[in-house]
């Protein structure tokens, strides 16, 4: 059963609350784009995608992909390839494109907002503009001018659709045991190797598929240092092949609408992106956008499973209500939505969900901002901040996003079980997320490991200045102080936590790595408050329907899900504790 209807009322208050108007539509590259614009677009897009995109979810899951073993060729399930050619032609693919490569010239502010509503109708489906987006930016920082000139536009609008070309049988994560070949023919490479786990590696809805492979030249050092990227197109300018072939699909679990492949590279022939040896600087580029969107992914199927359990529990009647002043008695049963318990699991959802769209929203912002202001020492503040933000909505957005689709589930009881109502469905797509760009242990180790002794400390510190700012503007607006002594009192305990955790994890790699998970749970806490009393003080100062309820949920998020924070502080105070007490055969 579909329900939903995209939020786009709290998409626009967490736009204004953290001053898009201000930040983003200001610049120079986005003055078309102003808060009623981006409104417009956003309606529009609901529009289209609720109509043309969700009714094709199911279709997807259930008909699944087809392979042809003798040409690799894969069909896409029936009403997909027309859905991707009808947004081709609207130009809604391409509108947070560059502009100078014919695309809408959008800000990232919109493209995260748009996508949210576009993973919910159809996750499956939305991977591939997805990948494609994240290839033109890496493309735009280090592609070549003619490389430029000949792959974004078509890449840009659409037409042609592109790949992260990365994995291997014998490496996941460990990116520096990658054995593809590339040896140098004229002006290009001959590339030979098998990637697996290739999402839209191979399909039918563009008309060309552009691969961006890791490989080595024969010269390469050993390890990640040794790895150099080429653009790799599937058909060639004349439209012969190019030795690029899908020899296989993995069956997952979830996501069965996008294709998984195995793809070998056969000979094909490559060109060189950025300088030898230096491929994992555009791959991070593009590893890094999408990180940022597969948090989304959290978010968006989180608030779709959330919708569907109110539909389901505001008609559902079982049981009569414990206060009998509530019960309707003229009916056999009460309407479920009576049951504390009901409410707990549906507010925790909704709460959480709305931290996340903030922090998901801000860290959006900050992105524009630190991609197009003019002043570079307001590029970098932002720039700090997105570094820091993006493990956290990455890896946070996703574990609890699927964490709040079980519950949902579990409000509609064994209903939910079935794919009468479609929450089994968008657990299943959800789960992978929590493993793909990245396993969410590894955002971990980035982000204590990498990202917090960067530049001497100083992105934590931009982060924590940020809270600091708010809580000193707030201080004179009374109304304020119930929702800034909760954020004073996450933000001195987390900073108390990567004070003492710096230090330790410099004496010991592996408390690093049996905390790093806690402590970025820790951290997420710590700036969904943050993002939480923005959105509050954005409520206070223009009351409405919509801002009453949001005070209401933040007031929620910080009773009942900000205490979580206390028990992850006790977790990341016993580092490694006793786990490495156990011998392996223990296990």
């Amino acid at each position: 059963m579909n329900v939903y209807k995209a939020p786009i009322r709290d998409l626009l208050f967490a736009l204004e609350a953290f001053d898009y108007s201000e930040r983003v539509a200001s610049l120079e590259e986005f003055r078309d784009f102003d808060i009623e614009t981006v409104e417009a677009i956003l309606q529009s897009g609901a529009d289209v995608l609720t109509k043309e995109l969700l009714p094709l979810n199911r279709v997807g899951d259930e008909e699944g992909l087809k392979w042809d073993p003798q040409t690799g060729e894969v069909t896409m399930p029936t009403g997909f390839r027309d859905a991707y050619r009808m947004l081709v032609r609207e130009g809604m693919i391409g509108i947070t494109g560059p502009a100078q490569y014919g695309g809408g010239g959008g800000p990232e502010s919109l493209s995260t907002t748009l996508g949210e509503i576009s993973t919910a109708t159809n996750k499956s489906f939305s991977m591939a503009p997805g990948l494609t987006r994240g290839l033109v930016d890496a493309l735009l920082h280090h592609a070549t001018e003619a490389q430029k000139d000949k792959y974004l536009p078509k890449l840009v609008s659409g037409e042609w659709s592109g790949t992260m070309c990365l994995t291997e049988p014998q490496c996941g994560t460990d990116l520096g045991l990658v054995r593809s070949k590339a040896t140098a023919e004229g002006d290009h490479f001959r590339i030979s190797g098998t990637k697996i786990w290739i999402s839209f590696g191979e399909h039918d809805m563009s008309d060309n598929i552009i691969h961006f492979v890791l490989a080595r030249l024969p010269d390469a050092p050993e390890g990640i240092k040794g790895l150099s990227v080429f653009i790799v197109p599937k058909l060639l300018d004349d439209g012969a092949t190019n030795g690029v072939m899908c020899t296989g699909l993995e069956h997952k679990m979830g996501i069965k609408a996008s294709p998984t492949c195995v793809i070998e590279l056969d000979n094909s022939i490559g060109y060189l992106v950025g300088k030898p040896h230096k491929g994992m600087r555009a791959m991070f580029t593009m590893m890094n956008v999408a990180r940022l969107h597969v948090g989304m992914e959290g978010i968006a199927l989180g608030e779709i499973a959330y919708q569907t359990a109110v539909a389901f529990a505001k008609d559902r009647r079982q049981m009569r209500a414990l206060d009998s002043e509530k019960s309707e008695f003229d009916q056999p049963a009460d309407c479920i939505m009576v049951h504390p318990d009901i409410r707990r699991q549906l507010l925790n959802i909704k709460a959480t969900t709305e931290a996340m769209r903030a922090l998901a929203v801000w860290g959006a912002v900050e992105h524009d901002v630190s991609t197009y202001h003019p002043d570079a020492a307001v590029r970098q503040e932002a720039d700090d901040l997105v570094q820091l933000l993006t493990p956290l909505i990455k890896a946070y957005c996703t574990e609890r996003g699927f964490f709040n689709i079980s519950d949902a589930m579990q409000v509609c009881g064994g209903a939910g079980y079935t794919t009468d109502w479609d929450i089994e469905q968008y657990m299943r797509d959800e789960r992978i997320a929590l493993i793909y760009e990245g396993t969410n242990h590894i955002q971990a180790l980035d982000l204590v490991g990498r990202k917090l002794p960067r530049h001497g400390g100083r992105l934590f510190q931009v982060f924590s200045a940020r809270i600091t700012s708010l809580i000193r503007s707030s201080a004179d607006e009374p109304k304020m102080s119930e929702f800034l002594a909760p954020l004073k009192a996450i933000s001195k305990q987390t900073t108390g936590v990567t004070m003492e955790l710096a230090g330790r994890a410099m004496e010991d790699n592996e408390v690093a790595g049996a905390v790093g998970t806690n402590y970025l749970t820790l951290l997420s806490l710590c700036a969904l408050t943050y993002a939480m009393a923005v959105e509050a003080r954005h409520a206070l100062a223009n009351p409405g329907p919509h801002s009453d309820t949001k005070l209401k949920t933040v007031r929620w998020f910080n009773d009942m899900v900000l205490p979580e924070a206390d028990s992850l502080v006790r977790k990341v105070a016993a580092g490694k504790g006793n786990m490495f007490d156990f011998d392996v055969d223990e296990f």
